[in-house]
């Protein structure tokens, strides 16, 4: 494929024009199902909202909330009149808002009423107090100098706020030609988006991502799903990040795909609306395919129209992909890899891959996209089929991290090649496998283990629902590993038995040195699970357990 220049709003009246009656985007919560000719109307007219309501071009907009039908239409507006969305995480709270409106300066934060029983509306006010008395649109905080505006997706009314109603009136005073001269101002090269990383460590960075990052991203992942006008893409993936955003709604709008849209997840929803909708896709990370595939009632619906979707975010268990074509029926799943700062995917799984290359490996490269596996204290190229540090390069890179080049040159060299942090190995028919994260490998006694190996070994024991292993401290071998287990409802399973399971089948050094059974780990609000926190929780139980 040709690199496309063009622009997101480019893209919205393409389709409009090409498949004018074709749905664009279905809420079955709410009833609402539009065409893609409405919905290039609803964003421009949303886009002249922008406009008119002063926010010019490159400014930031911030935007917090589940996957409402606000946001996604906000997100192709802005496409269309040159504003910058900072995508906002929906499970943070005070510290981290003003964080991001204050790193980011935002000018603007459009947010929901609340979200899973927390107040927007009140963490905003805590971090803006001068709202309360505020003239609409022109807010002036102490703490955020750049901050002037707040819309909030309802009809209801709050100091200093504007409605969403309110807000969408202001497109009545922009004309066409003054809403067509923003729009050619586009550049494909343009910043378009800005996501936070969820750091581990530190502050979180912003990723700042451009038309042509997000446009072609959006593209390539479509066309390695083989999509068209007649596929309805189930998206239950939260928006505020690459996967719902890019993966689902970009991917899904360069090829006329109808978006059937799930505000928040549930997995009994979720299932419904494949059957109601009869869709041919379904996104989600692991832990969301594992939820579904164990939903007591998941046999009762008809999962049967389903053809393709995608398996991301997080390191996919062979038994679950295994189940998610056997038992769902998704025989074209595929596997995506990348990060966010590679707008996000970098290889990606084919539709006739056999079972084999889907469950053990990422897949190759797109197209334009080049890749490299160095041993990241040399710099230089490992041989076929030995572990380094995965590196990339090509139209997908971002422009770099917001107001941080220091952080910018530690993950971009100067040759262009963004340094992922991930351990991959690539075999000799150009297929890459992601073994673990640099930080996450672990040392024992001078061997190197891939928590990942460990994992899917657990993983096929047929009591375990999931695992996640993780190394702590160890005076005498550096490190040693702990496993924690979510058993499958109702199965019973002791740390003997399972040490027992384990013997003979993989190494001695490989088996955990500790085993606790949990109910859930510590995720994001994107569904990945923090490892990190894990390692914290490892640590502080394994110290317990040498008292």
């Amino acid at each position: 494929m040709d690199i496309l220049h063009k622009t997101v709003g480019q893209i919205v009246k393409e389709q409009a024009e090409q498949n004018p009656e074709t749905e664009a985007y279905v809420y079955p919560e709410h009833g609402i199902r539009k065409t893609y000719k409405q919905f290039d109307e609803e964003t421009d007219r949303l886009a002249k909202a922008f406009i008119g309501s002063g926010v010019e071009k490159g400014e930031h907009i911030a935007i917090w909330s589940d996957n409402k039908r606000e946001w996604l239409l906000s997100q192709f507006a802005t496409g269309k009149m040159g504003g910058v969305l900072v995508t906002v995480n929906t499970s943070y709270q005070s510290t981290e808002l003003e964080y991001l409106l204050n790193q980011s300066d935002a000018t603007t934060l459009i947010l929901g009423e609340e979200f899973k029983g927390t107040n927007y509306i009140d963490i905003l006010n805590t971090v803006c107090p001068e709202l309360r008395t505020a003239e609409k649109g022109h807010v002036k905080s102490a703490k955020l100098p750049h901050f002037k505006r707040v819309i909030v997706m309802s009809g209801n009314s709050y100091p200093g706020i504007y409605t969403w109603q309110e807000f969408e009136a202001f497109a009545e005073n922009v004309s066409d030609a003054e809403f067509q001269k923003r729009f050619d101002l586009m550049d494909p090269d343009d910043v378009i988006n800005i996501q936070y990383t969820s750091g581990t460590t530190g502050f979180p960075k912003g990723v700042m991502l451009t038309h042509l990052n997000v446009v072609n991203n959006g593209k390539l992942v479509g066309d390695t799903m083989s999509l068209t006008e007649k596929d309805r893409l189930c998206i239950p993936v939260p928006f505020f990040h690459c996967f719902g955003c890019v993966l689902g709604t970009m991917a899904a709008v360069t090829h006329s795909t109808t978006m059937v849209i799930a505000e928040q997840f549930d997995p009994k929803r979720v299932l419904r609306m494949i059957e109601d909708e009869r869709c041919t896709g379904l996104h989600g990370v692991p832990t969301m395919f594992i939820a579904e595939l164990n939903d007591p009632a998941f046999s009762s619906f008809d999962t049967s129209t389903l053809r393709t979707g995608i398996m991301a975010g997080s390191s996919c268990p062979i038994e679950v992909m295994k189940k998610v074509i056997t038992d769902m029926g998704v025989s074209e799943i595929t596997i995506a890899y990348g990060q966010t700062e590679s707008s996000p995917v970098i290889t990606q799984t084919r539709a006739d891959d056999d079972i084999e290359k889907r469950v053990s490996t990422v897949g190759k490269p797109h197209t334009g996209v080049e890749v490299k596996i160095i041993d990241s204290a040399t710099g230089d190229k490992v041989e076929v089929g030995m572990p380094g540090e995965l590196c990339t390069r090509g139209y997908h890179v971002m422009k770099g991290y917001y107001k941080n080049e220091e952080a910018t040159r530690a993950a971009i060299d100067s040759e262009g090649w963004l340094h992922t942090g991930d351990i991959a190995v690539e075999d000799e028919a150009g297929y890459i496998a992601i073994t673990g994260r640099i930080k996450d490998m672990v040392i024992r006694g001078g061997e190197n283990i891939y928590p990942r190996e460990i994992e899917e070994f657990l993983y096929q024991h047929p009591s375990v629902q999931d695992v996640q292993v993780v190394g702590v401290p160890d005076p005498k071998y550096g490190e040693e590993l702990m496993a924690w287990i979510i058993l499958k409802e109702h199965e019973q399973l002791s740390v003997e038995e399972l040490k027992a399971y384990c013997k003979g089948k993989i190494s001695h050094h490989k088996i955990p040195r500790y085993i606790e059974f949990t109910k859930e780990y510590p995720m994001t609000a994107s569904g990945k699970i923090q490892k990190f926190k894990l390692r914290e929780l490892s640590i502080a139980n394994s110290q317990k357990e040498e008292v």
